[in-house]
């Protein structure tokens, strides 16, 4: 019997390797018509992460159901989002001067005085523009960094992710828990910085968090590090403007003075996904989060129970 499990994974795996290959070696020009016909009808069959998008955007704009708004919306999310993609498959075959020349970002002066004065930086990002572009930004701009990889099926599609960070200029750990946060904390004690991706949780450790309204569940790693080793935390949150990529460096959340140190994990994980809440709403259609992300949906009798992976 053939194992439907192991051919999906083949399958996905060749369909990253084409991108890798194909993709990248493409004229810009059609790649973009391309992705931009598969983001539209993506959006069309509104499989279950188009309607979970959906639920979410709810949640942003503040509206009661589905409309024609909304539908919009998401379509202009469904396009950013696999701009993404397209971008991800190209990065490698992008020079310094794009990745740089393109980047508008504002607030990154502090972040970098911080490392320049030894003490290392934790920047959490929520999944908005294309934080892979942002990461090489950071390594051509003096400042290479450390981050983590969830593991993926196949094995062999990991690799391929690893591959691709590290050809970036990026340090990248397996996602191992208290190993992985050992590893984070010496590079941060280190000086060096640590991205982290933290708006939606993928362990039994999460916070919750009241994000635009409702109850949440976010990381508790970022602030959690921040205690631990003295590292500054700083918020970024990022958006498309044309053709350039754009993004913010929030000002760096304290450690609180009070409180044992699940109260300030607490306090600091609410005020990321108050700074979170403001850089989304402003920027909804570049907030790629076709996953769940509020309580309420987690909860096992809401009938959309798959989850689609970004």
């Amino acid at each position: 019997m053939i194992h439907t499990g192991g051919l999906r994974d083949e399958v996905t795996d060749a369909a990253y390797a084409l991108g890798w290959t194909v993709v990248r070696k493409m004229p810009e020009r059609a790649a973009r018509l391309a992705f931009t016909g598969l983001a539209d009808r993506t959006w069309r069959q509104r499989g279950r992460g188009v309607r979970q998008l959906e639920r979410n955007l709810l949640r942003v704009t503040g509206r009661k159901e589905v409309d024609d708004e909304i539908r919009l919306l998401s379509r202009k999310v469904l396009r950013s989002y696999f701009r993404y993609w397209l971008e991800v498959f190209r990065l490698p075959e992008y020079d310094r001067d794009r990745i740089l020349g393109r980047m508008r970002i504002t607030g990154h002066e502090k972040l970098f005085a911080t490392l320049d004065s030894g003490r290392g930086a934790v920047v959490a990002l929520p999944h908005m523009g294309n934080y892979e572009q942002a990461g090489a930004w950071l390594v051509h701009s003096g400042h290479p960094f450390t981050t983590v990889a969830e593991r993926l099926k196949p094995e062999s599609l990991f690799d391929r992710f690893v591959a691709f960070r590290e050809s970036l200029g990026m340090e990248v750990l397996p996602h191992k828990g208290a190993a992985a946060f050992g590893q984070l904390a010496r590079r941060l004690r280190s000086g060096r910085p640590v991205c982290l991706v933290v708006d939606r949780d993928l362990t039994d450790s999460g916070v919750d968090v009241e994000f635009f309204g409702e109850t949440a569940r976010m990381p508790a790693v970022s602030a959690a590090l921040a205690i631990q080793t003295g590292a500054a935390l700083y918020p970024v949150t990022l958006w498309y403007e044309g053709e350039y990529w754009a993004a913010r460096v929030h000002e760096e959340i304290p450690v609180p003075d009070e409180g044992v140190r699940q109260e300030k994990i607490q306090v600091m994980t609410q005020e990321l996904a108050r700074v979170f809440e403001e850089g989304i709403a402003a920027h909804p259609e570049d907030w790629h989060m076709l996953q769940k992300v509020w309580v309420a949906d987690l909860s096992p009798r809401n009938g959309d129970g798959a989850e689609a992976g970004r």
